[in-house]
C-alpha cells in the first residue's frame, strides 16, 4: 500500500470552515442637536471654604443687669393687634428710655427681657458701674409705676419688671461673621448666669442684687437683708438682697407686689379633707395643687368648701423629695365660677421641716430668664 504523495494538494477538511460573524446592522446618522452642550452635566462646583469667624474673647469685670416683663407675651396676645402694639412700645421705650442718662448699654432685648452693660471705669474696683446699675433700676421702677397709672386710665393691663443685677468677671467680645455687617456682643462667665437668676426670683417690680453688688453700692443704696436661695445649677446657695431705695437721689422702688414670695406652677396631687369643729372629715375632696408659694398654694377642687374653711393637706414635694403630711390650711380666696372650684390658701399649722422644703421646692422650679 502506497503512501500519500507528498506533493499532491492537501485534501478539503471534513470539518466545516468557521462562518463569518454577524455584524449589526448600522445606525442610521443622526444629526447632533443644538441643545445637546445644555444636556450635559455641569461640571462639580469648587468647593467653598467654610465662613470665618473672628472672636476676641477679653476678661473684664463687668455689671450686668437683667430686666424681665411678667407674663410678656400673654399679656401682648391678650389685646388687638394695634393695642397690643401700642403697648410694647410705650413698655420697651420706658425700659430703653433711660439708659442714656445712665450710662447704660444693651446688650439685647428678646422677647420678654433685656440684658443691659454698665461699664467700669478702668483701673476701679467697679463701684462706679454698680452704682449707675443701681440707680437705674430705681429709677425704672419708679417710670413704670407712673406707666401703669396711665395703663389704668386708659384700660390697658399693667407691666412689671422683675430686675437683678450681678458683678464679677467675665469674657466679653464681639462675634463678626466674613460678610456680616453687624456684629453680635458675646458674654460669657458666672456673673451671666447670676443675673439670670437673680431676675428670675424677682417679683413683680422687685429690684435683686448679689453680694458683690452690695459690696460696692451699700453706701449709697438701701438694700435687705442677705437671703439664701436654692438655685438651679448651682452646687452652693444663692445670696441675694433687695434693693430698696437709693436715698440721695431721693429714688424709692414703689411697692407694685404684694405677695411675700415667688410662685411657682406646681400641678401636683393632693390628698384634701374638711376640718370642721376641730375634727377631720373622712370625706376625701378630690384636689390638685396648681401652684405654690412659701406661705400657700392654688388648689383646684373637684367640689365647694367654704370661704375662710380649714383644711388637711397631704402632698409629695418631688424635687425636694418630701412627703408633706397634715398640713393645715385656711381658704383665703374661692372661684367657683369656672367648671373646677379654685381655693388659694394659706398654710396655718407647719413645722419648719416643712417650711425649708417648701422654700427648696419653690426655689428648685424657678427657671431663669
Amino acid at each position: 500500500m502506497s503512501a500519500p504523495s507528498s506533493t499532491g494538494a492537501d485534501a478539503p477538511s471534513s470539518s466545516p470552515s468557521p462562518s463569518p460573524p454577524c455584524l449589526p446592522p448600522s445606525a442610521p446618522s443622526v444629526a447632533p442637536s443644538p441643545h445637546a452642550a445644555a444636556l450635559e452635566p455641569s461640571p462639580p462646583l469648587p468647593p467653598h471654604a467654610p465662613p470665618t469667624v473672628q472672636l476676641q474673647l477679653q476678661e473684664r469685670e463687668i455689671t450686668l443687669l437683667k430686666a424681665g416683663v411678667r407674663d410678656f407675651a400673654q399679656v401682648a396676645a391678650s389685646l388687638p393687634p394695634l393695642r397690643a402694639r401700642e403697648w410694647t412700645e410705650r413698655t420697651l421705650a420706658c425700659v430703653h428710655g433711660l439708659l442714656a442718662a445712665h450710662g447704660g448699654v444693651l446688650v439685647h432685648w428678646t422677647g420678654d427681657g433685656a440684658a443691659v452693660l454698665f461699664p467700669c471705669e478702668d483701673g476701679g474696683d467697679g463701684s462706679d458701674g454698680v452704682r449707675r446699675a443701681a440707680t437705674y433700676a430705681v429709677a425704672l421702677q419708679m417710670a413704670l409705676k407712673e406707666l401703669n397709672d396711665a395703663y389704668r386710665q386708659e384700660r390697658l393691663p399693667p407691666v412689671y419688671v422683675g430686675v437683678g443685677i450681678a458683678f464679677g468677671s467675665a469674657l466679653v467680645g464681639d462675634l463678626s461673621p466674613s460678610g456680616a455687617a453687624v456684629q453680635t456682643p458675646v458674654l460669657l462667665g458666672d456673673v451671666v448666669a447670676e443675673a439670670a437668676q437673680l431676675r428670675a426670683f424677682a417679683l413683680r417690680g422687685q429690684v435683686l442684687v448679689s453680694e458683690a453688688v452690695y459690696q460696692r453700692c451699700w453706701t449709697m443704696a438701701s438694700v435687705s437683708a442677705p437671703v439664701q436661695v436654692f438655685a438651679k445649677g448651682r452646687t452652693a446657695p444663692l445670696a441675694m438682697r433687695e434693693l430698696v431705695a437709693v436715698p440721695g437721689r431721693r429714688l424709692k422702688v414703689p411697692r407694685q407686689e404684694f405677695r411675700r414670695s415667688l410662685r411657682v406652677e406646681a400641678n401636683l396631687p393632693c390628698a384634701c379633707q374638711r376640718v370642721e369643729g376641730g375634727a377631720v372629715l373622712p370625706h376625701q375632696v378630690p384636689c390638685t395643687v396648681r401652684d405654690m408659694g412659701y406661705h400657700g398654694a392654688l388648689l383646684e377642687l373637684g367640689e365647694a368648701v367654704p370661704m375662710h374653711g380649714e383644711l388637711r393637706l397631704a402632698f409629695d414635694l418631688p424635687i425636694a423629695r418630701y412627703q408633706a403630711r397634715d398640713v393645715y390650711a385656711r381658704v383665703v380666696t374661692l372661684n367657683t365660677a369656672g367648671p373646677q372650684v379654685l381655693a388659694g390658701v394659706e398654710f396655718t399649722a407647719t413645722s419648719a421641716e416643712f417650711d425649708a422644703q417648701v422654700r427648696r421646692f419653690v426655689q428648685g422650679m424657678v427657671a431663669p430668664g
